[in-house]
């Protein structure tokens, strides 16, 4: 891997080290220059375009014993030439303050060559080819300075204060966070799964085979009712703000006779509810709803007496009929890349980690043979006809890993469920004490080797099941506040992770992206919607006076003129009512036609953005956005603002 880190690829790096050779009076190229095919006679690079600014940087930032200077054209056509550090441009000592003419440009000691060398063996793993093996990542880890700003969509945000010093070891689950699935294939995928096991299990329709799965209408944060086959999007207070039963949009007035006009507010949580909290829950959400609307068109056609409750029973039965006779696992491992987004920075964060000094750790709910797909092919190596072969390599970044977790469960130190240990050649579990290998019957001592698994590296050690307990106790872990664990799932990684033990928490929300180009584009309708707002309140408070003064004006005249300015007012207060109202459905329609922006709900944060508020000190759009921070920076959250303080201090 090269020293230092840059966003730029490899191609444009030997395109910049070309430039900087061709402007030195070098009576021949470093050896083993020649090998890369920028330099060649005749190449399209050689001596060719001045580099760019992110260029230089990278050369300055990853080598520092080189010191690179823009090439400027100024009168004379003047040039600021590449030297090594600490050391002066031999001739006129104008040289560094005005640079040096191109006719005369200065001669270097052998040193250039030198370092040059050092660049040559750095890019040696790249390959000669000017873009590097496949794995060898164009997008690198900094070890030495990080580029500031970071673009916004790698940027990770804070809750709550995290300084990283603190943290010893970092963990991760798999699916949905080091694992990206792609959601057009992947979901459909488990859609038409769940299709036919409703179809040939649970003895449904046979029309349901024909039917379409839209990947883009669910989304995350939406609350399933079982007993009204409604779907809900709720504010931070729970309050239902968007319902649809089935495709149907339900109105303000069926919504407050559903969930507005009881004694008792609802809690919406189980049994009666189900919280759509992970991407894996999108298909199923999609099938229910339309269930629903088979249910009340053609009821004959669902089985006898199935109510809303049972459909999605049903439902949710076919979705783990499909987890457990391995349908969705085959496929993936059968043609991972159909499925699973590759991410060139995974290599490199999980290093610049354990280089930092971290503890590095996997927690995931798949059993070891998925998981041993799923990770070679982010590392590379897809084990597919015609692809590289799947190995243990990928262990080699980890300390620990177990497979078969059952979180949430796994969180709760009252869990007592077995640690067993896998063997990784055969993928048979051998029972432990707490992680300690136990001897076999009949045997006196503990085949060590065995145990070992012949681990490459750190000798990581690989298990089925356990608890949090023994994840404290093999990683040595003093204090829950020293791991910091990464995961997707609200529910089943953060929430508990941080209510149960203290663990600090990030959460990768991969719709970010999309949010956030959104918020760019909408910028100047959110305005438009706040000026309307606040010119409605404005008229709104105009109108309540001058009814008062009607009411109780003190004279007669007073109460005449009051009289005579309602009417304009109330005219115009409808008039900015309709326009506001306008702005704020095209608004919503614009994040997403029927959700509106997933973190909100008109002026309140949605459920789903509480919830990332309350419970993930650090949130972004991808688990390698930590390559773009220090692995001991303080994260620091933004200032919180009350209502009272809004128009003080917000510039």
């Amino acid at each position: 891997m090269l020293p230092g880190a840059s966003p730029i690829s490899v191609q444009q790096l030997h395109r910049s080290i070309a430039w900087c050779v061709s402007h030195m009076q070098i009576s021949s190229p470093p050896v083993g220059l020649s090998r890369f095919p920028c330099f060649r006679k005749g190449s399209e690079f050689c001596g060719g375009a001045q580099p760019s600014f992110q260029a230089w940087t990278t050369l300055l930032n990853a080598w520092p014993g080189m010191r690179i200077f823009e090439r400027r054209r100024r009168p004379g056509c003047k040039l600021m030439a590449c030297m090594a550090r600490n050391e002066d441009v031999p001739g006129d000592g104008e040289c560094l303050k005005h640079g040096v003419t191109s006719q005369k440009r200065p001669k270097f000691s052998g040193e250039i060559n030198k370092k040059l060398e050092s660049i040559v063996s750095s890019m040696e793993e790249y390959g000669t080819n000017g873009i590097g093996p496949k794995h060898d990542y164009h997008t690198l880890a900094r070890p030495q300075g990080w580029i500031r700003p970071v673009d916004r969509t790698n940027q990770i945000f804070c809750n709550r204060s995290l300084n990283m010093k603190s943290i010893a070891a970092v963990g991760f689950d798999m699916d949905y966070t080091l694992a990206q699935y792609k959601a057009d294939t992947f979901e459909t995928l488990a859609y038409v799964g769940t299709v036919k096991k409703l179809v040939y299990d649970l003895h449904y329709p046979v029309e349901l085979l024909e039917w379409k799965f839209d990947w883009r209408y669910m989304v995350r944060g939406l609350v399933l009712d079982k007993k009204r086959g409604n779907i809900l999007k709720m504010d931070r207070h729970k309050y239902v703000k968007v319902a649809y039963h089935g495709f149907k949009e339900m109105s303000r007035d069926d919504r407050q006779a559903a969930y507005g006009s009881t004694l008792s507010r609802e809690s919406f949580d189980e049994p009666h509810y189900a919280l759509i909290d992970t991407l894996f829950s999108l298909a199923e959400a999609y099938l229910f709803a339309q269930v629903v609307e088979l249910k009340d068109s053609h009821p004959q056609k669902i089985p006898s007496g199935a109510d809303y409750a049972q459909i999605y029973r049903d439902v949710r039965a076919a979705v783990d009929l499909c987890h457990r006779d391995g349908t969705l696992k085959q496929a993936v491992a059968n043609n991972p890349s159909k499925y699973i987004h590759e991410d060139p920075k995974l290599v490199p964060m999980l290093r610049m980690l354990r280089e930092s000094g971290r503890l590095t750790f996997l927690v995931t709910n798949s059993l070891w043979d998925y998981t041993h797909v799923v990770m070679n092919f982010l590392f590379g190596k897809c084990g597919t006809k015609g692809g590289v072969p799947r190995d243990d390599e990928w262990l080699s970044y980890f300390d620990i890993v177990i497979t078969g977790s059952a979180k949430p469960a796994f969180f709760m130190e009252s869990n007592r469920a077995p640690l067993l240990e896998v063997d990784l050649k055969s993928g048979m579990m051998l029972n432990t004490d707490n992680g300690s290998p136990l001897a076999q019957i009949g045997e006196s001592t503990v085949d060590t080797q065995t145990c070992l698994n012949d681990r490459p590296g750190k000798a990581c050690r690989v298990f089925q099941g356990g608890s949090v307990t023994h994840l404290h106790k093999l990683l040595g872990i003093e204090a829950s506040a020293q791991v910091m664990y990464v995961g997707d799932h609200i529910y089943g990684d953060i929430l508990r992770s941080k209510k149960a033990l203290g663990w600090r928490t990030m959460l990768v929300v991969p719709e970010l992206d999309k949010e956030m180009e959104l918020l760019k584009d909408t910028a100047e309708l959110h305005k438009e919607v706040q000026i309307l707002r606040q010119l409605r309140d404005t008229l709104e408070d105009t109108l309540q006076q001058l009814l008062w003064q009607v009411q109780f004006g003190e004279t007669a005249e007073l109460r005449k003129a009051a009289q005579s300015e309602i009417e304009p007012v109330q005219t115009r207060r409808d008039r900015i009512r309709e326009q506001h109202r306008f702005a704020q459905r095209e608004c919503h329609h614009r994040f997403h036609k029927v959700w509106g922006q997933l973190m909100k709900t008109g002026y309140q944060n949605s459920r789903f953005g509480h919830q990332v508020e309350r419970f993930a000190c650090l949130y972004t759009s991808q688990v390698t956005n930590l390559c773009h921070y220090s692995p001991d920076k303080l994260y620091r959250p933004t200032e919180d603002y009350m209502p009272h303080e809004m128009d003080v201090l917000i510039m």
